[in-house]
């Protein structure tokens, strides 16, 4: 991988975002936004668009590849995907024709990042047991990679009923479904996807970057192993960007510490204090602040991990729309072009 083959995209996960009153958006509005947001970061050239999969009152979408194929209906460059798609509760089958769908209608732009999420709500939801989590994942990821051959399907497994010279329909038009595995810090999991010889997608969301140095060298190691060349790795994180470091600190502090104390009250951890979210920022993987002092902090991320794609996952709570477009805008125009010409120093 060299540094001119970077990648850069934006990450949501349709967070209801509140009007000037402090009422909750309907999810209905929240949608659209996510689409004119989606639309803004093809207008500027940014490389990719990922939603995430949620059930919950909190998080909008529980559909991406719908969204994105409205997306798709109305740009013409970006890729577009999921970030991620909760395999273990759905059907692999059915995931596999839904982003082939989306593929077709956007002109091959269609990618899937393959996870088992950070929330359980979709277990009860569609009928499957917590304790069966790590099987499920193993078996449909299984499956998933079968279908990804393009050739009809034969598999067995626990959790289904075998397959027999099944095909599966649409077919990808022209190559491979572009499809990665999203990992939040499990050794396994990395392994498993050099096994599947899949692009690895790491979730780095607290504390340093550079701590995941372990498990990009353990990435590569299991590709020696298999004597095959290493596929892509990328990174996905928080931030949120502003004119100044200042208004980008302030307005998005009360909106990342509402969100992380409610999801941290479901989770037993305390409240996010203030020294924590700025130590977040000047340590961690809070990517907060100006385009310089962004852009600055990012480019020596990609340049020593040796990542091919960064993911910046812009929205946070109720943090509004146009203040999301405005850090999309700055991005594009300005953050990325910065680091850019950092690596290509």
């Amino acid at each position: 991988m060299t540094t001119n083959n970077v990648e850069f995209g934006l990450d949501t996960f349709g967070d209801v975002t509140f009007d000037d009153k402090g009422t909750p958006l309907p999810h209905a509005q929240v949608l659209r936004n996510v689409v004119e947001e989606g639309v803004l970061a093809d207008q500027l050239g940014i490389d990719f668009f990922g939603i995430g999969e949620h059930h919950r009152e909190d998080f909008a979408v529980s559909s991406p590849e719908t969204i994105l194929a409205a997306i798709a209906s109305r740009t013409s460059k970006i890729h577009l995907g999921s970030a991620v798609t909760v395999l273990s509760s759905d059907d692999p089958i059915r995931v596999f024709q839904r982003f082939s769908s989306l593929n077709a209608v956007s002109n091959g732009r269609a990618e899937v990042i393959l996870g088992r999420g950070s929330f359980t709500e979709s277990f009860p939801l569609f009928g499957f047991e917590l304790s069966q989590y790590e099987q499920l994942f193993e078996e449909k990821l299984d499956l998933f990679a079968a279908l990804l051959k393009n050739e009809p399907v034969n598999w067995q497994g626990s959790i289904r009923p075998p397959l027999r010279n099944q095909k599966v329909f649409p077919t990808i038009e022209s190559g491979q479904l572009k499809t990665w595995i999203g990992v939040g810090g499990s050794p396994e999991s990395v392994v498993r996807a050099a096994h599947y010889d899949l692009p690895l997608m790491l979730a780095i969301i607290g504390g340093s970057p550079y701590r995941f140095q372990p498990y990009v060298d353990l990435y590569h190691r299991a590709y020696e192993q298999l004597g095959k060349p290493v596929q892509p790795i990328g990174i996905h994180s928080p931030g949120y960007i502003a004119e100044t470091d200042e208004q980008a600190r302030e307005e998005l502090w009360p909106c990342f510490k509402a969100m992380r104390d409610r999801i941290g009250r479901e989770r037993g951890w305390p409240p996010m204090t203030r020294a924590e979210f700025d130590n977040e920022i000047a340590k961690g993987s809070l990517y907060v602040g100006s385009p310089e002092t962004v852009a600055a902090k990012l480019a020596p991320v990609v340049k020593t991990l040796g990542i091919s794609r960064f993911q910046l996952k812009y929205s946070a709570g109720a943090l509004g729309h146009d203040k999301m477009l405005r850090c999309i805008e700055l991005y594009g125009r300005k953050v990325i072009p910065a680091v850019r010409a950092a690596l290509a120093e």
